[in-house]
């Protein structure tokens, strides 16, 4: 739920679907992909705690960590520096140049944590 959302939502900041307002479209997936992060933190966390000796010594682990505090940084910078003026100019036009590149930060970061994801069960 996290990611798909999330995709949906830097592939229009990518530029994909101009047809659909960027406001609206958040107000749409945002709160999916806040579902999401509830549902898969304490899982996480769960998870991590079977295995906790073993993860805390794994490099993949903590490159996936670090990936989801990249994630939530860029997820910070781009609501607070971008969108929320934009939304508050009225949300007329498009976003600036550097929505796209929070939007390609996006993908590539969620890409990676998946990867990891997989990873860490070899």
């Amino acid at each position: 739920m996290l990611v798909g959302a999330a995709f949906l939502f830097d592939l229009r900041l990518l530029g994909f679907s101009r047809n659909l307002p960027v406001t609206g479209l958040s107000r749409h997936l945002l709160p999916w992909s806040q579902r999401g992060l509830i549902l898969i933190v304490p899982s996480g966390v769960l998870l991590f705690i079977t295995n906790a000796q073993a993860l805390g010594m794994d490099p993949v682990f903590w490159t996936k960590v670090a990936l989801i505090v990249l994630a939530a940084l860029n997820v910070f910078v781009f609501h607070r520096y971008l969108y929320k003026p934009f939304k508050r100019r009225g949300a007329v036009g498009e976003l600036p140049g550097a929505a796209l590149l929070c939007g390609v930060i996006s993908i590539l970061v969620w890409i990676a944590v998946v990867a990891c994801g997989r990873l860490l069960a070899y």
